[in-house]
């Protein structure tokens, strides 16, 4: 995208925004670190990570979304006999 100096580059700013994004970058491997480790945490104490991700998922949901996935699910398991 053209800026008012008709293709003109404004080094300062081009280079301020990418030096963000690589802080944001490095921010963002370091809290997967940190998640990770959180996860072993709980694995140690004898949870089950998948179990984990699966309810923070559904935490996520509205409490409509969440009954219609469990309608959902119900009925999966129901046509599949388990």
């Amino acid at each position: 995208m053209k800026n008012a100096n008709h293709g003109a580059i404004d080094n300062a700013q081009l280079v301020s925004i990418i030096e963000r994004i690589e802080k944001l970058n490095e921010d963002t491997a370091a809290i997967a670190a940190d998640i990770k480790e959180v996860y072993s945490e709980a694995k140690s104490a004898g949870y089950d990570p998948k179990y984990i991700r699966q309810m923070i998922r559904l935490r996520k949901l509205d409490p409509d979304e969440l009954d219609e996935a469990d309608e959902l699910t119900k009925m999966y398991r129901d046509a599949l006999g388990i």
